[in-house]
């Protein structure tokens, strides 16, 4: 049984810091992309950063580049948040990848077959 377990969500202000947490169990974690995503209320479901299955490469959104940056500890893949904004207040969820050892991650979220609970990131300005 695959499992996806998110932590680290909370509220800040703007400028402030957060670090998101997600421990994949039940599949091999160096075989698939992780990636995080958002939704906002009333939005849909958007990419926001993804590390390979090699861990070797990572991508982001352009509204988050610079910003955000994703890293990968054995099962556990990280989202260090940086200069927060009042825009990334949404629900973050990390997913992993359907197929495995994919050349590059894929940014639509029909592509991940495995999704945790959330985690809640409310930014104040």
């Amino acid at each position: 049984q695959v499992q996806l377990v998110e932590s680290g969500g909370g509220l800040v202000q703007a400028g402030d810091s957060l670090r998101l947490s997600c421990v994949v169990s039940g599949r091999t974690f160096n075989s698939y992309a992780v990636a995080w995503f958002r939704q906002a209320p009333g939005n849909e479901r958007e990419f926001v950063a993804a590390i390979k299955w090699s861990g070797t490469s990572t991508y982001y959104a352009d509204s988050v580049k610079g910003r955000f940056t994703i890293s990968r500890d054995g099962a556990k893949t990280s989202l260090q948040m940086n200069n927060l904004r009042p825009e990334d207040t949404a629900v973050y969820y990390c997913a992993t990848e359907s197929s495995r050892y994919r050349n590059k991650p894929s940014r639509d979220p029909k592509d991940y077959e495995y999704w945790g609970q959330g985690t809640q990131v409310t930014v104040s300005s």
